[in-house]
């Protein structure tokens, strides 16, 4: 089964995907969202790769060095044995005051013994395999740029020969080389001394990075990783990209394939409230800078962003590349960013919410803040009545989303809860009041008597896995009839072979065909806090297994043969893994504490002095 092998490794300005076989098959530089380099995974014959090629009695294992993004390909025969460490520079800068993040990839050959025998296949296609490419070699590196446009170039250094890598002949492995391909060249030397010293800076990065976030008992390891994927999907300012890759189908030889190199507020915003909560700060600070150098300072609202905050992502179709599997079009850039997507404002301001309520920051921070809220709380008021495009993006016509209205709810809900922080009290009387409003429309409008539970929109009678977020964000409780009648008719319509539908009306393009990954940990919380808690834990162990060799998780799977789809990884499927990890693991806690004072006697420490519950 192709499971979208590939292992990822990335310093939070760009990244690759190495398939299982240790060759990169997507590479953009010198930024995440810049034209590939290597796209192989989107075109078989003119994408570009670069990989190692040996015979076929080698075995090829491959896994990250734990707990870091830096991935490890092994190759073993009886002949010899090697193994390929990729990973991108990324450190700490020596005055301390920022990082080092070059727009550059090692391969580091590390020997292990006998002489095994591969050869090199460096086959780069710049410029999304626009035109034809040149290569010319010098006594430090092979230079490489697209006829099609010449200003960007790459480099590639090694302390293998250089002749041999071009005409790709066989190497005898006796000692350990380097493989250095860089966006620059590079001003100083480059030998395998250097490479073992950019080795162990990024080593420790990774290894410091992880230790600061929360541990748990129970699933540390896939939350672990998960959290690992989400770092690698922050660019360096602040922003988050909804996944690293474009144009990866939904469905295989569908036209739903998108380009997620960009910064949408709702995903980003639920990535940084998830990684927020497992301890990293820093994270959530730099996404307020983002958004406020963004959005603040010219009171222009969008759905999404380009990572350094541009406000036009023109979509552009590239004709010449046959696509994942022949899906086509590929795609770069989203339009997208024209929709209204009224509950954006939602997850948005949750986040606000959390991160000011925490961490409020110097008096010129919260001013800005507090700027902020007003004029998204002024765009809430003023739209939420309005259709909208909705969580799902739809491109036909705009409709009553009840996901949307509750979103608005939350938006203005935590708009009053700061303002009255701030003791800002005719402000947060004002919004109050208006999310009241909010809340008896959609019980109104939003209720279908007949269906017994909450519907995608007012207007019909579908379901939409978004209608169980209404629980995890305040809008219901979850011992509510309402959200359990809600929750029994969303899973009866879209639960299918253990994963579910985002929806499974018609939209603008048909019936959707695959699950939507996001959705199905949407109703394992759903489940667990409805009292099915053994339903949800045997479903989560079950969706763990549709991962690729390496925990990683795409956008959407196939009913039937379990495979990944869509664009790779995502962030979506990987903070709603976080989030419902740590359910379970913080139940398990919970259980373990009520028996452990149990044993100790009701008279115990243990029990007097026990924390309420919800603070574990």
């Amino acid at each position: 089964m192709n499971n979208l092998n590939y292992g990822v490794i990335g310093n939070c300005r760009t990244a690759a995907l190495i398939s299982q076989n240790g060759n990169i098959e997507w590479l953009c530089f010198p930024d995440f969202d810049s034209p590939s380099i290597f796209a192989s995974m989107l075109d078989r014959e003119k994408g570009g790769a670069f990989g190692f090629e040996v015979s076929g009695d080698y075995r090829i294992t491959q896994n990250y060095v734990p707990p870091t993004n830096i991935l490890s390909t092994q190759f073993s025969s009886d002949e010899g044995e090697f193994v390929v460490l990729d990973y991108m520079p990324c450190y700490r800068s020596q005055d301390e005051t920022g990082h080092y993040l070059p727009a550059e990839l090692y391969r580091y050959i590390h020997w292990i013994k006998g002489k095994p025998r591969f050869k090199i296949n460096y086959h780069p296609a710049p410029n999304y395999a626009q035109g034809q490419v040149i290569l010319n070699i010098t006594p430090q590196y092979i230079e490489s740029y697209c006829s099609f446009d010449n200003k960007d170039r790459q480099y590639l250094y090694a302390s293998l020969s250089l002749q041999d890598i071009k005409e790709k002949k066989e190497i005898i492995l006796e000692k350990d080389e380097f493989l250095l391909l860089s966006y620059n060249e590079k001003v100083i030397p480059i030998d395998i001394e250097r490479e073992k010293i950019e080795y162990c800076r990024t080593l420790v990065y990774w290894l410091n990075w992880t230790d600061r976030s929360k541990k748990y008992t129970l699933y540390n390891d896939v939350i672990e990783r998960s959290l690992l994927v989400l770092k690698l999907m922050s660019y360096h300012n602040g922003a988050v990209l909804a996944a690293l890759t474009t144009s990866l189908p939904e469905a295989v030889g569908e036209v739903r394939n998108w380009d997620y190199r960009f910064c949408w507020l709702r995903d980003a915003s639920m990535s940084i409230e998830t990684m927020f909560q497992i301890g990293h700060t820093g994270a959530a600070k730099r996404f307020m800078k983002f958004i406020q150098s963004t959005f603040v300072s010219k009171h222009d609202y969008q759905i999404m962003y380009g990572i350094r905050g541009e406000h036009q992502l023109t979509e552009v179709i590239l004709d010449h590349l046959s696509g994942y599997k022949n899906s086509k079009p590929v795609r770069i850039g989203n339009d997208a960013y024209h929709q209204k997507q009224n509950d954006s404002f939602g997850y948005l301001m949750d986040l606000i919410y959390q991160y000011y309520r925490l961490m409020p920051g110097t008096l010129d921070e919260i001013e800005d803040m507090w700027e902020m809220v007003k004029t998204i709380l002024a765009k809430v008021v003023e739209n939420w009545r309005k259709p909208d495009k909705g969580i799902w993006e739809i491109r036909g016509e705009g409709q009553h989303f009840v996901s949307s209205k509750v979103m608005c709810w939350v938006a203005l809900d935590r708009g009053a809860k700061i303002a009255q922080m701030l003791n800002k009290y005719n402000y947060s009387e004002r919004w109050q009041l208006e999310a009241e409003k909010i809340k008896k429309d959609v019980m109104k409008y939003g209720w279908n008597k007949e269906l017994q539970s909450f519907t995608q929109t007012y207007n019909n009678q579908a379901m939409d896995s978004s209608l169980l977020l209404m629980e995890p964000y305040g809008f219901i409780e979850a011992d509510d009839i309402r959200y359990h009648k809600t929750v029994e008719a969303v899973k009866k319509a879209l639960f299918h072979k253990g994963l579910m539908y985002r929806y499974n009306s018609k939209d603008d393009f048909g019936l959707p065909t695959s699950a939507f990954t996001i959705c199905t940990f949407w109703l394992i919380r759903a489940l667990f806090v409805t009292g099915h808690k053994e339903e949800a834990r045997c479903l989560f162990d079950e969706v763990l297994k549709y991962s690729n060799h390496l925990g990683l998780f795409s956008e959407d799977i196939d009913f039937e043969t379990k495979e990944q789809l869509g664009n790779f990884p995502q962030a979506y499927s990987h903070l709603a893994l976080v989030n419902t990890a740590i359910l379970f693991a913080e139940e398990e806690k919970r259980r373990g504490y009520l028996l452990s004072g149990l044993r100790e006697g009701p008279n115990s420490e243990v029990i007097k002095n026990r924390k309420p519950l919800d603070s574990f």
